[in-house]
């Protein structure tokens, strides 16, 4: 049994730490009291601290003693929090999904000799799992990852709610999106070559473009053709870019009844309520991960992983956070058996180039019933 500390007590963190007590004993922090008072009442075995981790000295000492560092901060504290945590030589795995390049830390983690595993949710995450994995099977040509987090229940207008801050959200849909096509990196917008598909369970699904390809766009440069898209109920993206073009999203100040505030902290705080997921609202995860390449035999084989989950009564847990904080708990639990012991900063896809480490992964989640159907086929 080790001691695991998780830093963050949302929807994702409190799901993560309750499933790492199962087998560890977990201490879980956060800046919110009422979110740690949640968490200790769905389980009574975890210990639960305040912690601002904005505090450098504060954060360095509180995760001192602890085998193995989850990070579960909001994206925009995650790069600097992640750097502190390798500063103080401590294991890592992570899923605040800051915008920088985690890469970026790789140098200073080998140096502290840390191991830190970036990105471990959904998607990013799972998808690079898969990819990793498959880099290793053929010579490929393409990627694509499909996926979306939606309620069960649409709601005009805009049909969604967010396990997450309404910020988080806005900024996936005004970061520009890369791809890459025929080699070469493309920059689009994002919310554009919209394309309606069907899915099994749920039917038709929008997909549009978004920066989802994050590390692979420099740890897979070989791969041709890369893309993600995020996914919606028809008729969202229509409603987001009038919000988008009226100036809804700007982070330029106006002035109203002579108080300054920009329109997106204003727009942020009008969705707040429109998109905030309930505590036992239910909601699925869709996603489709495709891959095509060169088999061994010469052959043009296209791979597609598939997945369709819910939220589960029984423990009362998000699929979202099903989905992204198991696949976090699972690479904590390969990373302690020892399937993995590099140093530095590894997104998934560098772990799930290993047979065992994916096969891992794979079982972890199928235990707690978030499955992956795998469907293979020859195309020339």
């Amino acid at each position: 049994m080790k001691q695991i500390i998780v830093l963050g007590a949302g929807m994702v963190g409190s799901a993560m730490a309750i499933d790492l007590s199962k087998n560890h004993e977990v201490k879980v922090t956060d800046f919110n009291q009422n979110a740690l008072d949640k968490v200790k009442n769905r389980c009574h075995a975890l210990k639960t601290s305040v912690l601002d981790v904005t505090d450098k000295n504060n954060l360095e000492k509180i995760i001192t003693p602890f085998d193995l560092v989850i990070c579960a901060v909001p994206g925009f504290l995650g790069f600097q929090t992640l750097k502190t945590i390798i500063e103080t030589k401590k294991n890592v795995i992570d899923i605040s999904f800051f915008p920088e390049n985690s890469l970026e830390l790789d140098n200073l983690a080998k140096k502290n000799g840390v191991t830190a595993i970036v990105d471990c949710g959904v998607a990013p995450g799972m998808d690079n799992f898969i990819l990793g994995y498959y880099n290793e099977k053929l010579k490929l040509t393409d990627f694509e990852c499909l996926v979306g987090g939606l309620p069960k229940v649409k709601k005009w207008p805009f049909s969604y709610k967010a396990p997450f801050s309404p910020i988080d959200v806005i900024e996936e849909y005004t970061r520009p999106a890369r791809y890459v096509e025929n080699g070469h990196i493309v920059v689009k917008e994002p919310l554009t070559d919209c394309e309606f598909m069907e899915f099994n369970n749920v039917g038709t699904l929008e997909a549009f473009n978004s920066d989802g390809l994050r590390s692979i766009i420099y740890t897979m440069p070989h791969i041709p053709n890369m893309k993600e898209k995020t996914l919606r109920y028809p008729e969202h993206v229509e409603y987001i870019k009038v919000l988008k073009e009226s100036g809804f999203f700007s982070e330029n100040k106006i002035s109203v009844n002579n108080t300054m505030i920009s329109p997106l902290e204003f727009t942020s705080q009008v969705l707040f309520d429109e998109w905030k997921l309930g505590d036992e609202e239910e909601e699925i995860t869709v996603m489709r991960v495709t891959v095509k390449g060169e088999n061994k035999n010469g052959e043009t084989e296209k791979i597609t992983y598939n997945i369709f989950d819910e939220y589960c009564k029984e423990t009362k847990v998000s699929s979202m956070a099903r989905c992204t904080g198991y696949t976090a708990t699972g690479t904590a639990n390969m990373f302690l058996d020892g399937l993995f012991e590099e140093k530095g900063v590894f997104p998934p896809e560098l772990v799930g180039k290993h047979e065992s480490c994916f096969n891992y992964i794979i079982n972890y989640l199928k235990d707690r019933n978030v499955i992956y159907v795998k469907d293979s086929q020859i195309i020339n």
